[in-house]
């Protein structure tokens, strides 16, 4: 694969501090590449100087073989940008809206055109529709639709789902997955390391303005080191000092109130024998115990920490 979009050692500082700091990394063609991280550390401030929406103070960012910066006008045709809240003209329909859209890249779109950009994301009945009385999952499926006007190469979704209930996400993943068969190369922000795990071919994780991973999620959550999560609930929790005994057990840590306790371990059997017989020895009966394997969610918050940041 083709490299589509290239970052080199990107740089937005304000006053001292680097809010994107020396980032470096590519983007291959027909990829669906996520950029992680939590709140303010400095994805959505890379993805503006990607998307020519905000000049780097230091760095270079290839679209296509074109740089963006000085003149980010020459991508624009390369790109459609959704964001993550969009408001429509209530009064146009779903038709009128995409024409409109359409018009500011100083397109006429033909029946066949509109029929086929309604198509892929399942409003075809809702063409004369107002935007007004579109659902939330219609309202965001809308928004990506309208960054695919100009036919761009490079599509950018900011968090796509947020606020959608689970069976109008499943339908803004289904989206996405078109797109990229059509041969779009996607670059998607989310906070749902679920939705991520499933789209994403590479994420990339920044965290205080740095590129702390990038690769597959599998590979991320294979370099996690812990093949599962034995969770489990008991009237009283097991006391520290026992757990901290549990066998083949990598992590241990309380996960909430009412008991609820989680082990990261490299072997369950082992763990779960281990957990069961410190249990009896603690007189806490063990209930709701489960095993899973680490998600991307585990690893996310492995290398960004769990505490909350605004």
């Amino acid at each position: 694969m083709q490299g589509i979009i290239e970052v080199k050692n990107l740089t937005k500082r304000y006053g001292d501090q680097a809010v994107v700091d020396d980032i470096s990394f590519t983007v291959e063609s027909q990829e669906i590449f996520g950029f992680l991280g939590p709140n303010g550390a400095g994805k959505t401030t890379s993805l503006e100087m990607i998307e020519g929406l905000r000049k780097p103070d230091g760095g270079e960012i290839f679209i296509k073989g074109q740089t963006v910066w000085p003149n980010p006008n020459k991508v624009k045709n390369l790109i459609g940008v959704q964001l993550q809240s969009t408001s429509f003209y209530e009064e146009l329909t779903v038709k009128e809206t995409l024409a409109l859209f359409a018009s500011l890249y100083g397109k006429k779109l033909s029946a066949g055109e509109l029929e086929d950009l309604l198509a892929i994301v399942g409003l075809t009945e809702k063409e004369n529709a107002h935007t007004r009385s579109l659902s939330g999952g219609q309202q965001q499926r809308l928004a990506i639709v309208t960054t695919l006007v100009n036919e761009p190469d490079v599509i950018f979704l900011d968090e796509p789902s947020t606020g959608l209930d689970p069976q109008s996400r499943r339908n803004i993943w289904d989206v996405v997955k078109e797109l990229q068969r059509r041969g779009k190369t996607v670059i998607l922000t989310t906070h749902y390391m679920e939705e991520a795990e499933y789209l994403c071919d590479r994420v990339a994780i920044i965290d205080q303005g740095k590129i702390i991973a990038l690769d597959t999620p599998q590979k991320l959550i294979d370099g996690l080191g812990s093949e599962a999560k034995v969770s489990f609930t008991s009237e009283a929790p097991i006391k520290r000092e026992l757990l901290s005994q549990v066998e083949a057990a990598t992590v241990k840590e309380l996960s909430g109130n009412n008991g609820k306790q989680l082990i990261y371990s490299s072997d369950p059997a082992q763990t779960i024998t281990s957990l069961l017989a410190l249990a009896k020895q603690d007189n806490v009966e063990i209930k709701g115990l489960h095993v899973s394997s680490a998600t991307l969610e585990d690893v996310f918050l492995e290398l960004t920490g769990k505490e909350l940041r605004d």
